[in-house]
């Protein structure tokens, strides 16, 4: 059984994780944190019937500048503070790991935790982008993936090159309760209400940090 320090992973999310849960990831900067975070998370939790969701924050995402990112520790304090839900767990796993991919964080969380049914969670507009990140049709292949709308991203997401190429393996939402048991690659796309916060626009009014 893995065992982590439990500021990095706490007991109940060990817990869950290790008795073969479903578990929800959501990996990012989170610099800083926001509602939007937690509105894609909470979805994620009803429709997906995921007994929690861990967010990965990363100590530098490889495909943005390190010069305006906030230090690791307050924005996971920050993170804490907007997560609120008992399910969604703030984790710094990735220092942990030594990692700063999300296919590498993703292989180790798996050898880590072998019972585990993860999901990794996205907005649209990370589909978007999703063909840049490295290996991406590896993460595919990993782990089922679930995105979740978020406002003006639609239309370009479904669009993508990384939607495009899953195209077989997109699920109805109607089974989106059965993602975290099927075989990856296998994916579906959430609509509902849309929360426009992003982290740009908190920067961008000179909110944070």
């Amino acid at each position: 059984m893995a065992r982590f320090d439990p500021e990095i992973l706490p007991p109940q999310a060990l817990a869950q994780i290790n008795a073969g849960g479903r578990i929800g990831l959501l990996g990012g900067s989170f610099n800083p944190a926001h509602e939007a975070h937690r509105h894609i998370s909470l979805i994620a939790l009803r429709r997906l019937k995921l007994d929690a969701v861990l967010w990965v924050v990363s100590p530098q995402n490889p495909l943005k500048s390190n010069l305006d990112s906030a230090p690791l520790a307050a924005r996971v304090e920050r993170a804490r503070a907007i997560a609120i839900d008992p399910r969604i767990y703030v984790t710094s796993l990735e220092q942990t790991f030594g990692t700063h991919y999300t296919i590498d964080t993703i292989e180790a969380l798996q050898r880590s935790f072998t019972k585990a049914h993860f999901v990794w969670l996205m907005g649209s507009d990370n589909l978007g982008q999703f063909h840049r990140w490295r290996r991406w049709k590896a993460i595919a292949k990993r782990v089922p993936i679930a995105v979740i709308a978020r406002p003006d991203f639609t239309t370009a997401a479904l669009a993508s090159p990384a939607a495009r190429f899953l195209q077989s393996a997109r699920l109805d939402p109607a089974i989106a309760q059965e993602l975290a048991y099927r075989a990856p690659p296998a994916w579906v796309f959430l609509e509902e209400r849309l929360d426009p916060a992003s982290s740009t626009a908190i920067r961008s009014r000179g909110m944070w940090p």
